[in-house]
């Protein structure tokens, strides 16, 4: 490929730049994934496309090359879809209650996959929480589709998936930016579209681009807005949670404008330690599960496959005593 023209297309800014096609755009990052693009020109491609913005055509063409270069899962066997949950930012602020919903999916017997990075650079991470209950990241694709098998609840890293992927979501400690990888992972789905995708972004413009992308693609997922860019809903004020499949948008829950008039009762700090006892306290019946956790646990129930209808999901949800919803 001609980087050099490339590069000049792409970085004329936002204005003058000009789009890929889907095809040179897929043809180009598979180059980027084999490691077949210069150092230089592999950095400025990348700032370029941060600086212009990626399309939707483009990160199509970024993620179907994505996937021909995946280690991919075997869905386990059963009308239920497993979970995917893609967790790549951590928390810093507040308390992150990706694990807990990921025990809680589990206790219904729903296969979960949570794949991201093991450290959380200042973060906590997922993977560092998993640590407290003694669930370790898997160190290859091959062992974490027997740990799904056997346990029903698998982390797996980015590296073990999609070591390409990987390797392009590590140049942010280099360039300083976000590059596009930060918004592929969050759409990478190990079963190669069998999964159901919970998804996220905390920026519109990044919300908009992945419904375009995912409702081209006929993929099943649930939208929502990150809460520190984890997929989890914020615990302090509902989201809306949109459920896509068949390239069809359902809004199951509206997002909430004020705050709930009865905060939950979280942590104080949220360290992976303190995170982990709270869990295990909501699990166990001794404290309170947030209602949008609860509201989102619903919609996991029902967009998976665990229950035909929403309603029906809702009401097992308040019978199992995790809230009205």
């Amino acid at each position: 490929m001609n980087y050099a023209h490339i590069i000049r297309e792409l970085g004329r800014g936002s204005e003058g730049a000009r789009d890929l096609p889907l095809d040179e755009a897929q043809q180009l990052y598979g180059a980027m994934l084999d490691g077949g693009v210069p150092e230089l020109e592999l950095g400025a491609i990348a700032i370029a496309l941060r600086v212009k913005g990626e399309t939707a055509n483009e990160m199509i063409g970024f993620l179907a090359a994505s996937y021909d270069r995946l280690h991919p899962l075997h869905r386990p066997p059963g009308r239920i879809r497993p979970i995917v949950i893609p967790s790549y930012n951590g928390a810093r602020k507040g308390v992150n209650l990706t694990p807990l919903l990921a025990l809680l999916l589990r206790r219904f017997g729903v296969p979960v996959v949570i794949h991201g990075l093991i450290e959380g650079f200042g973060r906590v991470s997922t993977a560092q929480i998993f640590r407290e209950f003694g669930l370790l990241p898997s160190t290859n694709h091959l062992q974490a589709q027997q740990v799904l098998d056997e346990n029903g609840l698998v982390y797996i890293p980015l590296s073990a998936i999609s070591p390409g992927l990987s390797v392009q979501l590590a140049l942010r400690s280099r360039l300083g930016l976000r590059t596009s990888a930060h918004s592929l992972v969050k759409m990478l789905d190990p079963f190669k579209g069998e999964g159901l995708l919970l998804t996220a972004a905390t920026h519109p413009d990044y919300l908009n681009t992945m419904r375009q992308v995912l409702s081209a693609l006929g993929v099943h997922a649930l939208l929502l807005r990150g809460t520190e860019g984890e997929p989890f809903a914020n615990p302090k004020r509902r989201p809306r949670i949109e459920h896509m499949y068949d390239g069809v948008i359902d809004i199951l829950f509206e997002a909430e404008h004020d705050s709930l008039k009865r905060l939950p009762t979280l942590p104080e700090t949220c360290d992976a330690k303190t995170t982990a006892d709270w869990i295990r306290r909501v699990l166990a019946g001794e404290s309170a599960l947030p209602p949008p956790i609860a509201n989102q646990l619903a919609c996991c129930l029902y967009a998976s496959g665990y229950t035909d209808d929403f309603n029906q999901a809702k009401a097992i949800i308040a019978v199992e005593g995790y809230g009205l919803v």
